[in-house]
């Protein structure tokens, strides 16, 4: 398995591209996932992914005009396929987000029919369509079951596997056990779990309470996540993620690498 810089967790930080870029040389990770492309031409984020020695493991980017009602969201997603061709990344990503103005089953029906449309224009580009388990209770797709009913309506979808967002609604390890099959790219993070709400803190469908954490140490079973993902032979790339402040983020990035090559 290949370890893989995701932008956003030091991005939101603060760090520009370059900052990225060098963390993911100095850590030896073998992958980026640009999560946008921050105004770059993709063209030239892809030149200085080849000149650090990078993989474009993935193109991550939100459909911002298809959640805020606007008819022509299917522009914005061409573009961000043509983006994806030209940073050569085989596989895209759509965060489903949540609504709380919705129900899950009825929010889930409206991303499946989005995705329905997207589908013909990721695969006249030859790349990979994927979603993700997304936390907290509200959303469309957290579980496996959730990912298996969009699958049932566009059969060539695939699961980027977030093992800390699939604990929002049940056991992370049999959830990617029920998906591995369909597994592409992955995301590690981790959250401390409580039975009360405090600051900070997202609910779930489990009645439990998620905090962010750093990998290693919260309380998702990240061993138990790499062993069953080696064990059925996944040999992609997994995204490094953090989604708090309380430590910097190439402090962060660089605490969970060493503890992820520990296993």
């Amino acid at each position: 398995m290949k370890l893989c810089m995701m932008t956003y967790t030091m991005e939101r930080q603060g760090f520009g591209i370059k900052d990225i870029i060098k963390t993911a040389v100095e850590l030896e990770l073998e992958g980026i996932d640009w999560v946008s492309t921050y105004g770059y031409d993709p063209k030239e984020l892809k030149k200085m992914c080849n000149d650090a020695g990078l993989t474009v493991a993935c193109h991550t980017f939100f459909c911002d005009k298809l959640t805020s009602g606007e008819s022509n969201w299917l522009d914005e997603v061409k573009q961000s396929v043509e983006n994806t061709v030209a940073l050569n990344a085989p596989i895209i990503m759509i965060p489903t987000c949540w609504n709380a103005e919705s129900s899950r089953d009825a929010f889930r029906d409206f991303w499946i029919e989005a995705l329905v449309k997207i589908a013909p224009i990721t695969d006249d580009a030859g790349i990979t369509l994927t979603i993700e388990n997304f936390p907290g209770k509200h959303s469309a797709f957290i579980t496996a079951e959730d990912y298996y009913k969009a699958k049932a309506e566009v059969p060539q979808l695939k699961l980027t596997y977030d093992n800390g967002n699939a604990a929002f609604g049940e056991n992370t390890v049999e959830s990617f056990k029920q998906s591995a099959s369909d597994v592409v790219h992955a995301h590690f993070k981790d959250w401390y779990i409580s039975d009360q709400p405090e600051e900070g803190c997202m609910d779930s469908l489990i009645g439990k309470y998620f905090k962010p954490a750093l990998i290693g140490e919260g309380d998702i079973d990240t061993a138990g996540c790499w062993n069953a993902m080696r064990d059925y032979s996944y040999d992609g790339f997994i995204n490094i993620e953090y989604e708090s402040s309380d430590i910097p983020a190439k402090e962060a990035m660089t605490k969970a690498v060493n503890y992820l090559r520990s296993l």
